[in-house]
Parts: structure tokens; sequence; C-alpha cells
């Protein structure tokens, strides 16, 4: 995926020259970006303490949403499990890719009117948004939960003989039940001891039932085996079973635990089956209106930044490039000079960034002598 530099500049005699002049220096000569103009609308101007206030709480505004929109995408890529190809496929805004849909911006006139002023404009998509962040927390939560107890059953079912659930291992005619003095009980055995195993299982306590063990099951370790003996033999056994590397399972045959244990894991998997679907739908659908959402506070910021700096009566040229990675540094400069003269103090900065002034911070800070603002559409940061 890629970044774009949104800058606008104000238009010369008309604004066609400005698109003119910028093609000139970054593409006919030089192949350093590839542009596109960006519309936006005329909005509603409104004073100038409303456009300063403004200014401050759109960079907020616009913090939160490109959170929102990549904590989306990020969820999707966890519920997908990462696929990398699916996840890509499902983010898209208005049903195309997100290069697509910046390269070819076009706002949108029912969702935000621009008869409202702009300060409603923000309040629409504030609102909007937080509402897809909640509805995000609430699901992700919900699936979460299902999806964690999901994985420690599996993890149960799973996993050495020592821990994992024998529910699919064990057998009825395993074990002697229902007796008053006899009792099945089931040891681990490693596949080094087998040997040992079958020489003294019958000394190990003084009552076990001779020939009474049988291998149940093996995993690459370790054997599972039954051997029968009286109750009353049963610490004995127990502690000598240790002394000789062989660990008895603390397990009582019940079927009815062992058929809950089952149906469980049954509903929890039908259940995950049954969410993931509309889960992911709803993702894709919230996905695409929080980018939307995304761009236009992009176009906003352009709009109100340049009637700040540019003045009235509104006279700019929005512009979306998309850098070639190569020559990143090299673009700069281009638009450096061709902008430094809108704006002196741009320079001083720039001069200064290049020193280490203690206590000025201004190296962090983007300043241009032309608006700009960078969208990015790598929105995933795959482990």
């Amino acid at each position: 995926m890629t970044e774009f530099w949104l800058i606008s500049a104000p238009g010369e005699k008309t604004c066609q020259q400005t698109w003119d002049k910028l093609m000139m220096a970054t593409t006919r000569t030089n192949n350093l970006s590839t542009n596109s103009k960006f519309n936006i609308p005329d909005l509603k101007v409104g004073t100038l303490d409303v456009l300063v206030g403004l200014s401050d709480e759109l960079a907020k505004l616009d913090a939160f949403v490109e959170s929102v929109v990549k904590k989306v995408a990020q969820y999707m890529a966890d519920v997908l499990e990462d696929s990398r190809d699916k996840v890509q496929e499902n983010l898209l805004a208005n049903g195309v890719d997100l290069v697509t849909y910046v390269t070819r911006f076009q706002w949108d006139m029912a969702k935000y009117p621009i008869k409202q002023s702009l300060k409603n404009i923000s309040e629409i998509v504030s609102k909007q948004v937080s509402q897809i962040d909640n509805d995000l927390k609430a699901r992700a939560s919900a699936y979460n939960n299902l999806k964690g107890n999901l994985q420690n059953l599996e993890r149960k079912n799973a996993g050495s003989l020592l821990t994992r659930s024998l529910a699919d291992i064990v057998k009825k005619e395993d074990f002697v039940l229902d007796s008053e003095y006899l009792i099945t009980m089931l040891v681990v055995v490693p596949k080094t001891n087998y040997t040992d195993w079958q020489r003294t299982y019958e000394t190990l306590a003084e009552m076990v039932v001779p020939r009474s063990t049988n291998l149940l099951f093996e995993d690459q370790e370790s054997g599972l085996f039954t051997v029968t003996l009286f109750r009353k033999a049963i610490d004995d056994f127990r502690l000598k079973a240790r002394e000789n590397k062989f660990t008895v399972r603390d397990f009582q045959y019940n079927e009815e635990e062992m058929k809950a244990d089952k149906e469980e894991m049954t509903r929890l998997s039908t259940d995950k089956k049954k969410q993931f679907g509309p889960l992911v739908r709803w993702l894709k659908v919230n996905f695409s209106e929080a980018f939307i959402a995304w761009v236009h506070i992009k176009a906003l910021r352009v709009f109100v930044e340049s009637v700040l700096r540019y003045g009235l009566p509104v006279n700019f040229q929005a512009m979306l490039l998309q850098p070639n990675k190569k020559n990143m540094k090299k673009l700069r400069e281009v638009l450096y000079d061709l902008y430094k003269h809108l704006d002196s103090s741009a320079a001083a900065i720039i001069d200064q960034s290049a020193m280490d002034i203690p206590g000025l911070n201004l190296s962090q800070q983007e300043y241009y002598p032309y608006v700009y603002y960078k969208i990015d559409c790598n929105l995933l940061d795959f482990k």
C-alpha cells in the first residue's frame, strides 16, 4: 500500500495554472510523483475565529479517526487469522481499493451536506466514528471471549498426556466400574520405560490385579496405560509409581461430564462459525465508513488551513501526490523551491530543523510553506 501527500497552493491567475506548475515541476521532467487533483467542494467558510478553533479540533479528530480506521483494519486481520491477501481484499472504501478511492476522491454530499457549517460536518464525522469505535469494542470483546473459550478447550484436548482431556481417548469398557473393592487407574508411562512398566506394575503395590494393564493411546513421548487394583492400595501404588517415573492421572470415568465437554466444544465451535460471517461483513462495511470519514476529515483540514493561510476569497488548488519512494527527499526540495515565496518563516523553520536548538522541537513538526497532510494507506502491521 502507499503513502500520499495531500497539499494545497493558492490559485495563480487560475487554479489550473497552479496545477500545471506542479505537474511541470514534479512529473514532466523528473518523475518524482504521480499526481491527481483533489476535489474539495465549496464549503461554508464561517468566521476566522471559528476556523482557528476548528483547525485544532480537526487535528485531534484526524488522529482519532485514523486510530479507529487502523483498529478496524487490524481486527479484520486478527479475525481472518492474518491471511494477508484476504485482509487486503476486504479493506475497501466504497467498494474500491484505498488507492483508487483516495486518488479519485469525490465529496459525499449525502453523508456530509455542504450546506451545513464546517463545525457541523466535523461533528457528524465525530459521532459516526465514535459509534463505530464503541461497536467495535463490544463486538470484538464478545468474539474474543468465544474464541478464547474455544482455544482453552482445544488446548485441553491436545497437548501432553499428562494434562490433556481424555474424553476422546477412553471408553467405558476400559474401566472396572461400580465395584466396591476394585478401581481402574490411568498411568502415563514414557515410551522409553514401557519395558519397566510391564515388568514392575503388578508389584508396585500389594493388591494389583495381574495382567490388568492395557495400552490405550500413545503420543510422541508417552503412552496411556490402564491398571486395575484394590481401592485400599491406591496411595501406595501412586507413591511407588512416581518413584519409577510413571505418572498416575487423576481421572474418574464420568460419561455425563465427558459428554458435556464434547457438547460445549461443539457449541462454541458452531457459535464461532455463526458469528464469523456477520462479523467480517460488519468490519468490511465499517472499515469503509471509517476510511471515507477519515479522507473527508483530511479534505476539511486542507480547506480550513488553506483559507487561514491564503486568505479569502477561497482560491486554492488541492493536489494529491503519490511520491516515488526513491525520490521523496528530492520531491520535498522541489516543492519547497516551488512554494517558498508563500511563507518566509517556513524557510527559517527548515533551517532550524537542520540544527539542533535546545528547547525547540520544530524538527518533529512537519511545517512547509504550502499546506500539507499525509494520508498513509498502509494500515496494517503484520506481526
